[in-house]
């Protein structure tokens, strides 16, 4: 099966268009007369994304949320969604809608159209396209770390992960864990915030370790992060240890939406954020735990096949 990384290269042949960035980051940026749109889209799919037995409403959260948090990652403002939607039973795409609705309430984004096409098989498909606005120019990127930056994480990781285990194990009701996983929180108030200060941002989607190789790949630097300062709730603490594996596996896990980002050592951070890690010479990634070198795991985070 085709991998995502082998097929986005085959579409960097001709994604010849300055908006596009190069398909290095997870927005466009089309410069319009005085401002900048950012345009992006995701789509989930039933049994990858999502379980088929997963509360419509929880979808459709998760669905914009991942969405925004792209924006976010851009220090953008919201504009409005185009919606994607895949047909099927008439109750389930009544909860969908009913969910899409307080969860465009929550963000006071608006639906400005899309398209719907049948079901044909027997699991769905759903997409998503957000606009934004640029409230800083330039528009941050994933491409501009420099030697010598310290690496940043909002918020705390893992919790997604340990909210997806209580309800893989049949657990229905685990409060912030659960909701962790089924509806992340888009930082957008944080992304406006940064978006000044930072010289490359992006958000954690697939992974802590994943999303900052990418960066630097991107950026074209090395960088190194330090396992014992990634931040972690005292929810995941209580249910999954603060070992190094259990540090391990928050960092590589996925599904937090918080904001990776790099910024001079002199920069004053206006956010909630933990220094994890620096920009060095080189290429990739390395770990340590204290002042201890860790191998890299096999998997750095999702990897979409």
């Amino acid at each position: 099966m085709t991998t995502e990384s082998s097929f986005i290269n085959l579409l960097r042949g001709f994604a010849n268009d300055p908006a596009a960035r190069g398909l290095l980051d997870d927005v466009a940026v089309m410069d319009i007369s005085d401002a900048s749109l950012i345009i992006t889209h995701d789509m989930m799919a039933e049994g990858v994304h999502f379980r088929s037995n997963a509360n419509p409403a929880d979808v459709a959260w998760k669905l914009l949320a991942s969405n925004l948090s792209d924006l976010a990652a851009k220090g953008a403002a919201p504009i409005g969604v185009l919606l994607g939607f895949m047909l099927g039973d008439d109750a389930w795409d009544r909860a969908f809608a009913i969910g899409l609705e307080k969860a465009l309430a929550h963000y006071n984004v608006a639906l400005l159209g899309g398209d719907t096409v049948a079901n044909r098989g027997d699991k769905r498909a759903l997409g998503l396209t957000a606009l934004g606005r640029a409230t800083h120019i330039p528009v941050p990127s994933r491409s501009g770390a420099q030697i010598g930056d310290i690496l940043y994480v909002t918020g705390t990781l893992g919790d997604a992960l340990a909210g997806f285990e209580l309800i893989d194990a049949g657990f229905d009701e685990v409060g912030p864990l659960a909701d962790a996983f089924n509806r992340p929180v888009a930082r957008l108030a944080d992304g406006q915030k940064l978006a000044p200060i930072v010289t490359a941002m992006m958000d954690v989607s697939d992974g802590l370790l994943l999303d900052a190789e990418r960066l630097a790949r991107a950026s074209q630097i090395g960088i190194e992060i330090d396992l014992a300062c990634v931040p972690l709730s005292p929810l995941y603490i209580s249910y999954r240890t603060d070992s190094l594996e259990s540090r391990m596996q928050a960092a590589s896990w996925g599904d937090d939406y918080q904001l990776l980002f790099t910024a001079s050592p002199e920069a004053v951070i206006p956010v909630r954020a933990t220094a994890i890690g620096r920009v060095v010479s080189g290429g990739g990634l390395t770990l340590k735990h204290g002042g201890n070198p860790v191998k890299l795991p096999p998997t750095l985070g999702y990897q979409h096949q």
